[in-house]
């Protein structure tokens, strides 16, 4: 509980009931009351955090996923990763995922940038690393994450992004930060 005083546009909220509890996601429904006094219920997921790398090679080429997601109908490139198990460390995880998704295993890790994917509904803490480089462990990807893995150079990630074969918000987060850092001349 916070000591600091609410603050004038700070909603209160009254109570939050479970809906549905599952090994992934806990969906509520939180009584909330905007501060004119406007009282509703709003949708609350909270999902465990996930982990992902934007692996660089030397070529300057990214190492992505060519999935289909069921959600959406989709297929779309993305970046490997996952979610945390837990009480685990988001660099271990990343490494893992990568490693388990791709068959390639990162080189040296930074962590690059974190964000909420959306946060006005969904709690679930996002975290991308970039590694410049991997070795190739000779393992196939797994076929339930990926029909295909492919070094996808830098050059030609917008034109993914507006072509709408890159729409995951860790990927294009992950992707516009390594965009930003190859403009500012540190990558």
């Amino acid at each position: 509980m916070s000591t600091e005083p609410k603050r004038a546009s700070e909603w209160t909220i009254h109570g939050e009931r479970v809906v549905d509890d599952t090994r992934r996601a806990v969906l509520s429904v939180a009584d909330v009351e905007l501060p004119d006094g406007v009282r509703f219920e709003q949708y609350v997921l909270r999902v465990p955090p996930a982990a992902m790398v934007v692996v660089i090679d030397d070529d300057d080429r990214i190492l992505m996923m060519w999935r289909h997601r069921f959600i959406a109908n989709r297929w779309v490139w993305e970046l490997p990763g996952g979610y945390l198990d837990p009480a685990e460390d988001p660099e271990t995880c990343a490494a893992r995922e990568v490693e388990e998704e791709t068959g390639w295993r990162p080189r040296k890790m930074e962590r690059m940038v974190t964000f909420q994917p959306m946060i006005g509904t969904i709690d679930q803490e996002n975290v991308v690393y970039l590694a410049r480089g991997a070795d190739y462990t000779g393992s196939a990807p797994d076929i339930n994450e990926a029909e295909r893995i492919a070094w996808i150079p830098i050059s030609e990630v917008q034109r993914h992004m507006e072509d709408g074969s890159i729409v995951g918000a860790g990927s294009v987060a992950g992707l516009f930060a390594v965009l930003l850092l190859k403009a500012q001349g540190k990558l």
